[in-house]
């Protein structure tokens, strides 16, 4: 858990004190009852039981990981088809662009959900077909 602010605890009481009996005169008096008691010997350290939690939440977070870098992927090639298609409106499509869509359509990414997989190979496929019409992907 991430805290980002600096918030004081609201609601919190503290204790109530206790009424002084009229003759207390309010110094120290140590209880002088009974014998101290020894303490026992020091145990050592028990197993960590939280272990598993703990290697499934990062499981948890590499996957959120894996799923931002596949959005990310497929977000860049959404906008490269865009600026391809404003190019091709214009009348030129520089050959520098067209080099940087080829090389992102190469790097596939995954991101664990068959779904958004699928989602990203028909952007893929997508990709390699503008590209196979200007001469560019012999795939």
């Amino acid at each position: 858990m991430r805290i980002t602010g600096n918030n004081p605890v609201t609601g919190v009481q503290g204790r109530v004190p206790k009424k002084r009996a009229s003759g207390d005169t309010g110094t120290f008096q140590p209880d002088v009852g009974d014998e101290a008691v020894a303490a026992g010997p020091v145990s050592g350290g028990t197993a960590i039981h939280g272990m598993d939690a703990l290697l499934a939440l990062q499981e948890v977070q590499d996957r959120g990981n894996q799923l931002s870098a596949a959005a990310r992927h497929g977000h860049a090639l959404l906008d490269g088809l865009e600026a391809l298609r404003a190019d091709l409106l214009g009348g030129r499509v520089p050959e520098d662009k067209l080099e940087a869509l080829a090389k992102a359509v190469e790097e596939q990414a995954e991101s664990g959900d068959l779904q958004v997989d699928e989602v990203l190979r028909e952007i893929e496929l997508r990709v390699k077909v503008e590209l196979a019409k200007l001469g560019r992907f012999s795939g």
